[in-house]
C-alpha cells in the first residue's frame, strides 16, 4: 500500500538543483559542447536583439554602398546588389531563421513523439495504422510537396516549415517507438503499473524519461536540418522576399555573385557554423544525459594522478612479495581495485588481495554479492569496466605481470586464459549459427583452418554432452536450452587448450538438474585436461560439491583461505560460519 507513493513521488528539489548543475557543468567542461553552446547561444542572442543592435533597417538603401566590399565604411560586411546592408539583413533574418527551426521541431516533436509513445507503448492496431501514415508520409517527394503547397499559400515560410515538420514527424516516430518497446517490458515499468499508476503517468514519468537522450540528438539534427531547408526554400523563392532571413540574403547575393563575391560568403558562413554547433552541440548533451556522474570514464591524465596518489598512500607500507610456488599458474599479490567517487576521491572496492591458483586445482571464491569475487575474476580477463581503476598489484601467469602491459592480457586471453560466463543465453550472439560462432572464436586464438575446427569443435561438443552435434551446430541460440548453451560455451572455452579456466557464477542460470551435470562436467575436463579453474560463486554447496581450495570474501578482502574438507569441517573466520549456517537454513527450508 505504501509503494505507490514511493514509486511516484517527485524528486526533491535539491537533487533536481544538483542534478542540473551536474549537466550544465559537464557541458561546459567540454571544450566541444561549450563551443557549440556558446555559437548557438550567440545566435540566439542576435535574434532576439537584431532589431536593436542592427546597425540599419534591413530594407533600408544606399546608393553609395551598392556592391559594397567587406570592411567598407558603416558596412562591416558590405553591401548586396540593391545598397543594403549585408551585416543588419543577417542580424535581422537570424530571427526568422529561428522561427522557422522552432515550427519544425515543435510540429516534428508534437506528432513523432507522441504517436511514438503511444506506438510503442499499447502495440496492437493503433501502431499497424502509425506505421502506415509514417511509410506514406517517408514515401512523400518533400521539395515537390513545398513547391506544390506555394500555389496554395504563396510565399509563407511558416506553411512551408510546418509542412516540414509533418515531413520529419516519421523520423522521431520510428526512433520512439523502437525505444519504448524496449522500454515497456522492463520490471520497473511493470512495478509501476502494478501499484496502480495510469498509463498517463507510467508513460509520462517512466517511459518518456528513457527515450529523452535519443530525442535531443534527433533534434539537435531536425534543428540543423531546418536551417537549412529554410534556407533552400528561401532560395527556391518560396519564402517571402520582403522578410529578410538567412536563406533570403544567400539567394540574392548569389544572384549578384559576378559583382560581389563576398557578399556570398557571409549567410553562407553562418548557416554552416550554426548547422555545426547544433549537430555537435546535440552530440555532447547526448553523452551527458547517458553517462552518469559516477561512471563516466576519467581522462587518461586524471586517471594516472589518482593511481598515483592511492600507490603514494600506501607505499610506505608495502612489503616485498615471494616468488610463487612452481607449480602455481595464476598468482595474483597485493589486488587493489578503485572506482572514481567523483573527480576527487576513489572507492577502493578490492582491498591488496593476494590469491594462488594451481594447476589442476578449483580454487573457489565464495561470498556475498558486493564482495568482490567478480572484481578479481574480470581482472584477471582484462575485462574490467572502463572506470575501473587497478591501483596496485601483479596478476602473474608462468612469470608475466598481465597489469603491466595490455598486450600481454590480450594475448593470455582466449589462449592461456578462458572464460565460462554466468548467463549462457546472453553470451551467444542470436545472430550466428552456434557453429559459426564456435569456429569463429576457436580460428582467432589458434591455426587452424575452418574444417579441423569445424572437426575439432564436434568433438568437443559430444564430450561436454551435446547428443547431436551435428544439427546443434546449425541451430541459432534462441533454439537450443540454457544447459545446452552452458554446455556450448565450455566447449568454446576448452577449445583453445587453456591453462586456467575463470568460470563466474557458471550453474546460476540453471535448474537444479543441469547444474549437477554441468558441475560433474567441470571436474571430469578439469582431471583430463589438468586445467586450473577459478570458479565464482555464492552458492556453498557448489564449493563443497567441485572446489579443491576455497577463498572466502567479504567487503574486498579474503578473510579466510583453506582447503574445502577443512573449511567446511572447522572454519576458522564468524562471517565464514555465518555464511554456512545461512547456507545450511536455506537447505533446511527447501527440504
Amino acid at each position: 500500500m505504501t509503494a505507490a507513493p514511493i514509486l511516484d513521488a517527485p524528486a526533491p528539489e535539491t537533487s533536481g538543483t544538483k542534478a542540473g548543475r551536474s549537466v550544465v557543468r559537464r557541458l561546459l567542461t567540454n571544450p566541444v559542447g561549450a563551443a557549440g553552446l556558446t555559437f548557438v547561444t550567440f545566435v540566439v542572442l542576435i535574434g532576439l536583439t537584431s532589431h536593436w543592435l542592427a546597425p540599419v533597417r534591413p530594407n533600408q538603401t544606399d546608393l553609395g554602398a551598392v556592391n559594397a566590399p567587406p570592411f567598407s565604411p558603416g558596412h562591416l560586411l558590405g553591401g548586396d546588389g540593391s545598397g543594403r546592408d549585408i551585416l543588419s539583413r543577417l542580424m535581422i533574418g537570424t530571427q526568422q531563421t529561428l522561427l522557422a527551426c522552432v515550427i519544425v521541431l515543435g510540429v516534428s516533436l508534437t506528432l513523432g513523439v507522441t504517436s511514438g509513445l503511444l506506438a510503442g507503448y499499447y502495440r496492437g492496431r493503433f501502431e499497424a495504422v502509425a506505421n502506415g501514415i509514417s511509410d506514406v508520409i517517408l514515401s512523400m517527394p518533400g521539395v515537390v510537396l513545398l513547391i506544390a503547397l506555394y500555389a496554395l499559400t504563396g510565399p509563407s515560410t511558416a506553411a512551408a516549415m510546418s509542412v516540414f515538420g509533418v515531413l520529419v514527424a516519421p523520423s522521431y516516430f520510428r526512433l520512439v517507438r523502437s525505444v519504448v518497446v524496449s522500454v515497456r517490458n522492463e520490471l520497473y515499468v511493470d512495478a509501476a503499473e502494478v501499484v496502480g499508476l495510469s498509463d498517463l503517468r507510467v508513460i509520462g514519468r517512466h517511459v518518456l524519461w528513457a527515450v529523452r537522450a535519443p530525442v535531443i540528438i534527433q533534434s539537435a539534427f531536425v534543428l540543423a536540418a531546418g536551417i537549412g531547408i529554410e534556407a533552400g526554400v528561401d532560395y527556391l523563392g518560396l519564402g517571402d522576399p520582403a522578410v529578410p532571413s538567412w536563406g533570403t540574403v544567400l539567394e540574392q547575393s548569389f544572384g549578384n555573385i559576378y559583382n560581389n563575391r563576398a557578399g556570398v560568403l557571409w549567410p553562407a558562413l553562418v548557416i554552416t557554423l550554426t548547422i555545426l554547433s547544433f549537430i555537435l552541440l546535440g552530440n555532447v548533451l547526448r553523452d551527458v544525459l547517458q553517462t552518469s556522474e559516477r561512471t563516466r570514464p576519467l581522462t587518461p591524465r586524471r586517471r594516472r594522478e589518482l593511481i598515483g596518489e592511492a600507490r603514494k598512500a600506501t607505499a610506505a607500507a608495502a612489503e616485498p612479495q615471494p616468488a610463487p610456488p612452481a607449480d602455481v599458474v595464476l598468482s595474483v599479490r597485493n589486488l587493489r581495485i578503485g572506482y572514481p567517487d567523483g573527480d576527487q576521491e576513489v572507492r577502493e572496492v578490492v582491498h591488496g588481495v593476494d590469491l594462488d591458483v594451481r594447476r589442476g586445482e578449483i580454487h573457489g571464491l565464495v561470498g556475498e554479492s558486493g564482495s568482490g569475487k567478480s572484481q578479481i575474476a574480470f581482472s584477471t580477463l582484462g575485462i574490467l569496466p572502463r572506470e575501473a581503476l587497478v591501483l596496485d598489484g601483479r596478476v602473474v601467469l608462468d612469470g608475466e605481470d598481465l597489469l603491466a602491459s595490455e598486450k600481454l592480457v590480450r594475448r593470455a586471453r582466449g589462449r592461456r586464459i578462458a572464460y565460462i560466463p554466468q548467463e549462457p543465453m546472453s553470451n551467444l550472439d542470436p545472430c550466428f549459427t552456434i557453429g559459426a560462432q564456435l569456429i569463429h572464436g576457436l580460428r582467432a586464438v589458434r591455426d587452424v583452418s575452418k574444417s579441423q575446427a569445424r572437426t575439432e569443435l564436434l568433438g568437443l561438443l559430444a564430450r561436454v554432452g551435446i547428443k547431436d552435434p551435428d544439427r546443434v551446430f546449425k541451430l541459432y541460440p534462441h533454439e537450443i536450452s540454457g544447459g545446452m548453451a552452458q554446455r556450448v560455451l565450455i566447449c568454446g572455452a576448452v577449445a583453445s587448450e587453456p591453462d586456467l579456466i575463470v568460470a563466474d557464477e557458471p550453474t546460476t542460470a540453471l535448474d537444479v538438474t543441469v547444474q549437477a551435470e554441468v558441475l560433474e562436467l567441470l571436474r571430469e575436463l578439469r582431471d583430463e585436461r589438468g586445467l586450473a579453474m577459478i570458479l565464482v560463486t555464492h552458492n556453498l554447496g557448489v564449493v563443497a560439491d567441485l572446489c579443491d581450495t576455497v577463498s572466502v570474501m567479504k567487503d574486498g578482502r579474503i578473510v579466510e583461505r583453506s582447503a574445502v574438507d577443512a573449511l567446511f569441517a572447522a572454519p576458522a573466520q564468524e562471517y565464514t560460519r555465518e555464511l554456512l549456517t545461512s547456507s545450511r537454513s536455506v537447505e533446511i527450508m527447501e527440504v
